[in-house]
């Protein structure tokens, strides 16, 4: 099989290898692709956002399947326009991508479905803002209505904050023209789970946990991800089936009353609060860094699975199964993230971080100039470490890690501490 996978990231590179390890032995593309990818598939000068051109790129290379990555293609309905050609193609519809193309209409879908959920008021202007802000309880969270690349999300502890944050989004238009959800803040502990869904089924992967702040122990702003790991202490499978059935199959049976059913990745994001859990957001594909951890530890043919996934109740009596190894991603973002970002600087140490035994290194935002790798987005490098306990594999992660230098470099030093912590106790329990 010829399969295009759409996207040019960290989560691209590790559906790239996943695919690569497929018994079916594809013939891998991608677009755009980065420097690193280009070395395990041959990239097409195609912007993964274009979706004409994608279009174009899939048919005129006769691909078997495009396997699409990002979110905005999504939304902007790709696989639409690539099925309209006869071109297959995994993940979920434009009108089903509104999921997270919408906060507000992903709030309207989870109160339909029943599917528990912080509250919620909509804003639609700087007045509005201003006037619910001062009748709100703190802290609160404020979300831009579209996408954001996970940026368009702040906490403020006070109305003064919120009233600055407002100003972000309806005077600075940081995220463009949109309408903000202000949202109860949930407190608990995060948690990732992706599943695989073919419009009737819902068949979830192995759960994870990422770290959205750019700094130690969760401090400053939002951004893609700084790092995650997998799995989590204390989610085996039949834990992780029952969140399915609180969250992913109640929204899947709902789409599919709707007349818009759900294909592809559905991923949520959770709160586990003392009152159980309770759905952050909706993500119409694969996260990232999620991604990074999930898929190394998968045994089953991802390539099965999303060509299973298109086909209506095609999940029936499958399984996505999953090693007893733990993984660790450490992202490595550039100077200036999450507000900017450092293009152009040379990086060292990846042939040797790539050699450490245990360790897979991403690339995410990388170019090649002149015969070097070279900065070329926010998140550079994702650097994932497998080991039999989730010791080993922050052990190796961060190692390896330390082996990669550019200018600016920032990286957090607090991945999966908390999962160490807590197989150690586990451990001492035991003992």
């Amino acid at each position: 099989m010829k399969v295009l996978v759409v996207g040019g990231g960290g989560r691209e590179h590790a559906i790239l290898r996943a695919l690569a390890r497929s018994p079916q032995q594809p013939e891998l593309l991608c677009a755009p692709g980065n420097a690193g990818i280009a070395e395990e598939a041959r990239c097409l000068d195609v912007g993964a956002e274009d979706v004409d051109a994608v279009v174009g790129a899939a048919r005129d290379e006769a691909v078997d399947l495009v396997v699409v990555g990002p979110e905005a293609p999504l939304v902007a309905g790709l696989v639409d326009a690539l099925e309209r050609e006869g071109v297959a193609a995994f993940g979920p519809s434009g009108e089903a991508a509104r999921i997270e193309g919408s906060k507000l209409h992903a709030k309207e879908l989870m109160n339909e479905a029943g599917v528990p959920t912080g509250g919620h008021t909509v804003l639609r202007s700087r007045e509005e803002a201003l006037d619910q802000i001062s009748c709100a309880s703190y802290p609160a969270v404020l979300k831009a209505d579209g996408l954001a690349a996970g940026k368009g999300v702040i906490i403020c502890a006070s109305e003064t904050e919120a009233r600055e944050a407002a100003d972000v989004f309806f005077t600075e238009r940081r995220f463009g023209d949109t309408q903000v959800v202000i949202e109860e803040f949930l407190e608990g502990e995060e948690l990732s789970v992706l599943a695989l869904c073919d419009g009737e089924n819902v068949l979830p992967l192995a759960p994870a946990q990422d770290y959205k702040r750019i700094g130690d122990g969760d401090e400053g702003p939002n951004t893609g991800g700084m790092g995650s790991y997998s799995p989590v202490p204390g989610f085996d499978r039949a834990e992780t089936e029952r969140i399915a059935d609180i969250v992913h199959r109640p929204v899947v049976e709902t789409m599919k009353r709707r007349g818009t059913p759900y294909h592809g990745v559905l991923y949520a994001g959770l709160m586990l609060t003392e009152a159980g859990p309770k759905v952050l957001e909706f993500n119409c594909r694969f996260g990232d860094p999620e991604t990074q951890a999930v898929l190394p530890r998968l045994r089953s043919d991802l390539l099965a699975l999303c060509l299973a996934s298109r086909e209506p109740g095609g999940l029936a009596g499958l399984d996505a199964g999953f090693g007893e190894d733990w993984a660790v991603t450490v992202v490595l973002a550039s100077a200036g993230y999450p507000e900017s970002s450092s293009k152009g600087d040379v990086i060292a140490g990846l042939d040797e971080a790539s050699a450490v035994e245990g360790v897979e290194v991403t690339h995410a935002g990388t170019a090649r100039r002149n015969g070097d790798v070279v900065t070329a987005g926010g998140r550079v490098l994702n650097v994932t470490g497998l080991g039999p306990t989730a010791a080993d594999a922050r052990r190796r992660a961060y190692d390896a890690a330390q082996l990669i230098g550019f200018e600016g470099r920032q990286m957090r030093s607090d991945i999966a501490a908390r999962a160490v912590d807590s197989e150690a106790m586990t451990t001492e329990g035991r003992s």
